[in-house]
């Protein structure tokens, strides 16, 4: 079978996207993976006039999980692909950030989102259920592209480039794109071999449990009722938990250290709720008090790697995208918006195809924009769980320090007065105006825009010896 086979770029697409522009050469685009970055990714290639397929291993579409988080820089895609009344319906619009003590519930970081996210970039930051937001980006996709579901992939030919499935079956296309998520085999290509993730000695239990439950209890209801994201600090781990659904369930993530011996990565491994229980025991009374709600968890074991020199292989027709090139690590719920701005940034570059010479120069040019701001990510990421997990001492004691002022100057400032406290390197890294900036401010598809100006008249004229110029890393996109 050829991708071409796939008709998607029908006339029902909409031209408000990339100033109306669709490129002159539609592409046969096979993409790698049905998740929320594959699916994303299908949508915008097919908005920018190209043939569409997508590739699923498993035999029903469907994604688990429990919460997730649409920060501004997501929502203002979304937003302007159409699904703002969507995602209207389906989010809890976010109040404010608690950062809270372990033992005592002492509320010692707090950050106002809500009506201040949106006057300070434009677009709302919203608290949603995965399967929701699967949902919502499947029948965004689905009129544009042809999804096939037991499809598993199982060797890629770069070259061609063509993939194998499990069946026998090749599939050959213009090009490939892997969205197939942390265990993804489109990476082993690019790396050129086996790449094997590290433990980061982390797990998390995850659980939802309905709100009704919540607003029974006079110490819990104020959790549902106030619509903020509640982390609770402590040695060696931490617990997240929000409302979604319509403030209908109680979304809770539990971080601990990871005593799994072999273990692998699953969404779907079952915890064992009594352990899960011992593992905070001695923690605050709110807490326990959730944990006594919990009927069942899954427990999730938390994998981490570096990133990759290029996320193109070298033959210019295979390019990774989300989870497949830079997985994130939970510790700052920017894992699906670095996948969907990865393919904004992919279909806007990609309206602009007028033969498949440039196919290359194109990806390179995706990588060019991306890269800076997907790694610093992960480093952002990364840089919570130590702040998150030390011991009670000197260093906590600092930390703690360093919300409390910036909690106090948020106050200050909520009740009209003015901010007299430098926020740059707070702790509470969403108290960080600089870092706020950077992660919600941006615009994937500004930047495409603005990284044509100077780089696409050079790529379109495809000169044998071009150079893409690339992005310059701001110190401020910088974690220490």
């Amino acid at each position: 079978m050829n991708a071409q086979q796939s008709e998607t770029a029908g006339s029902t697409q909409p031209d408000h996207l990339y100033k109306g522009r669709r490129a002159s050469l539609p592409l046969n685009i096979v993409v790698i993976g049905c998740g929320l970055g594959g699916l994303a990714a299908a949508y915008c290639l097919a908005q920018a006039g190209h043939n569409i397929t997508i590739l699923e291993a498993a035999s029903v579409i469907g994604d688990v999980g429990a919460g997730i988080q649409s920060s501004p820089n997501v929502s203002r895609l979304l937003m302007r692909w159409g699904l703002g009344p969507q995602l209207q319906e389906i989010g809890v619009k976010i109040q404010a950030l608690s950062l809270k003590r372990w033992s005592n519930d002492e509320v010692v970081g707090w950050t106002p989102l809500g009506d201040l996210i949106d006057k300070e970039y434009g677009f709302p930051f919203y608290l949603l259920h995965r399967a929701d937001f699967h949902r919502v980006l499947y029948e965004a996709a689905e009129p544009h592209c042809n999804i096939r579901v037991n499809s598993r992939v199982v060797s890629v030919d770069p070259s061609k480039p063509s993939v194998t499935l499990a069946s026998g079956e090749i599939i050959y296309a213009d090009l490939l794109i892997g969205a197939d998520g942390v265990k993804s085999v489109t990476r082993e290509y690019v790396v050129g071999g086996p790449d094997k993730p590290r433990a980061t000695g982390d797990a998390a239990y995850r659980a939802l449990i309905p709100a009704e439950k919540l607003l029974q209890d006079d110490d819990l209801r104020p959790l549902v009722e106030k619509m903020e994201s509640n982390i609770w600090m402590g040695p060696g781990g931490h617990i997240v938990g929000y409302t979604i659904r319509g403030k209908k369930e109680f979304n809770l993530v539990m971080m601990h250290p990871d005593d799994t011996e072999g273990g692998i990565e699953s969404w779907t491994a079952e915890g064992n709720v009594d352990k899960m229980i011992e593992t905070y025991k001695g923690w605050n009374t709110t807490v326990q008090k959730l944990l006594a709600l919990v009927p069942s968890t899954l427990n999730w074991r938390l994998m981490d790697r570096d990133p990759l020199p290029s996320w193109v292989h070298k033959d210019g027709r295979l390019a990774l995208l989300g989870d497949s090139c830079h997985p994130m690590l939970p510790y700052r719920a920017q894992g699906s918006a670095m996948a969907i701005e990865d393919a904004a940034v992919l279909g806007n570059l990609f309206s602009h195809c007028s033969d498949r010479s440039q196919i290359a120069p194109l990806l390179y040019a995706y990588q060019s924009i991306r890269y800076h701001r997907a790694t610093a990510t992960q480093r952002s990421s990364s840089l919570n769980r130590f702040i998150f997990h030390k011991p009670d001492g000197p260093e906590q004691e600092e930390r703690d320090r360093e919300m409390r002022a910036a909690k106090e100057d948020a106050l200050r400032v909520a009740r009209g007065e003015k901010s007299t406290y430098a926020l740059t390197g707070n702790s509470n890294q969403w108290a960080d105006k600089t870092k706020s900036d950077i992660q919600f401010g941006y615009d994937a598809d500004e930047e495409v825009e603005k990284w044509w100006l100077v780089n696409g008249k050079r790529l379109m004229a495809l000169a044998p010896s071009i150079e893409l110029k690339p992005r310059v890393m701001s110190s401020a996109n910088r974690d220490h």
